[in-house]
């Protein structure tokens, strides 16, 4: 969703770099093009100005710096400011009530009803047991399309049967959590395709009928200044706690993350990240200014890897792996492994772009299509195959890229790089045992 805005703002550092110290020209001509670049990115006309005033501000205050270049000085300044515009903190969800109530507001189309479902099971990671409520009776196929997620993700889904008002429908939603055991109950309101008195109505009863804890605005990024201006229709008519930012995966370009904080006053939760339940993140200012700015979000990389990577079963394949026993088998994990974080290309989104990582993160780095093709030649051998690659001959070559959809020559490309990877593996391995631990300098302890 950054990506250009961050390429303009990485741009401008990168002409400071290399300056001795900050001067008046420096400082005006970077503001110029921080503000061309937020205006370019949506980011609305009094949010731009108030921001490029408070980097001014602090940019002229802490000229005195003379250990920092003006490059790292604007640059932690912007991140500041950018830190401070995404909300600050982190804001968690108030989950202090039993059961806890939670209200999904938005127009239709923002992806209410999928942000739900991606909630529902967030929460379900976390050890709650939540309902979800399907009390848009507006649009045809809410219903139908809450009760497929629900059981695609194992949460129950109360459906309205034969009410037809939505209020009712709320109001026995929250009283079968109750009945039921249920510690989170969230509400899947009505949407209109714009904001109506009807729509206001409605959702207003909804909310006075069940008083959530949570009123959560979804909203779609990729619609820019209408998502900020919808967020504020629905502002002036509840007590809006928070946002939901969708469709962050997508090609929009920034702005209404970055408005809608200091135009409602109220954070951004959650943000999607994907098409998939699993696909939806917390929302962590700190982070995303990182991100904005080329600086990676390695903390996000790590909790990726610690929900999808068993700890025991990790160990015991690295302990194979240093003994000279990693097979295609373990390979093939490896890449189950890293496909259930998402795209490589978002994983790479979050190594910094610069040092060490800049050729990692560049677009073409990794070829999706060919760990897809890897997956396939691996898949199609058998188990024996995976484990003593060794026993593949023409015929069962020919087998495999028939059953895969590749070559011969893919196979044999794919072996020959397994086979370079055992022998790297063993050379480290005889290393670590030819070398004294005991005569490596100690640190001195800790007075």
């Amino acid at each position: 969703m950054f990506e250009s805005l961050g390429d303009r703002l990485q741009g401008v550092f990168k002409e400071l770099r290399g300056e001795g110290h900050l001067t008046d020209y420096h400082l005006e001509t970077a503001l110029r093009q921080i503000r061309l670049s937020l205006l370019e990115a949506d980011v609305a006309l009094p949010v731009v100005r108030q921001f490029t005033a408070r980097v001014k501000e602090q940019a002229v205050g802490k000229r005195v710096l003379a250990q920092l270049s003006p490059a790292q000085e604007v640059t932690r300044i912007v991140r500041d400011e950018l830190v401070a515009l995404l909300g600050g903190e982190k804001a968690e969800l108030d989950l202090s009530a039993t059961p806890v109530v939670v209200a999904m507001v938005g127009l239709q189309g923002s992806g209410k009803t999928t942000s739900a479902a991606k909630l529902a099971l967030k929460l379900k990671s976390r050890n709650r047991y939540p309902l979800l409520v399907a009390a848009d009776l507006s649009r045809p196929a809410a219903v139908a399309q809450l009760s497929t997620l629900g059981r695609q993700i194992g949460v129950p889904v109360f459906t309205p049967g034969a009410l037809r008002d939505p209020v009712e429908v709320a109001r026995e939603g929250v009283r079968e959590a109750r009945l039921t055991g249920r510690d989170v109950v969230i509400v899947d309101t009505a949407g209109r395709l714009h904001i109506d008195e009807d729509l206001m109505k409605e959702v207003r009863a909804v909310v006075d009928a069940i008083s959530p804890q949570e009123i959560l605005f979804v909203a779609d990024s990729m619609t820019g200044q209408d998502a900020v201006r919808s967020a504020s229709g629905f502002a002036s008519a509840l007590a809006l706690t928070g946002v939901v930012l969708t469709k962050t995966d997508g090609d929009a370009r920034g702005g209404a993350a970055l408005s809608i904080v200091s135009t409602l006053g109220r954070p951004i939760k959650f943000v999607g990240v994907g098409e998939k339940p699993g696909d939806f993140e917390p929302f962590h200012p700190d982070r995303m200014a990182s991100r904005i700015l080329g600086m990676g979000d390695v903390l996000t990389l790590i909790e990726k890897v610690e929900e999808q990577v068993d700890e025991t079963a990790a160990r015991a394949m690295a302990d194979r792996a240093t003994a000279g026993d990693f097979t295609l088998e373990d390979l093939r994990e490896q890449l189950a492994s890293v496909k259930k974080m998402g795209p490589m290309s978002g994983l790479l989104d979050l190594l910094p772009k610069a040092g060490a990582f800049k050729a990692l993160s560049a677009p073409e780095a990794v070829d999706e299509e060919q760990l897809v093709r890897v997956s396939a030649i691996i898949d199609s051998m058998t188990p024996e195959e995976r484990r003593y690659p060794q026993v593949l001959n023409g015929s069962r070559k020919k087998r495999i890229a028939s059953g895969s959809g590749t070559s011969v020559a893919e196979i044999n490309r794919l072996v020959k790089q397994y086979q370079q990877m055992r022998k790297m593996m063993k050379a480290a391995r005889k290393g670590m045992k030819g070398l004294d631990l005991s005569r490596l300098p100690l640190p001195a302890p800790k007075q």
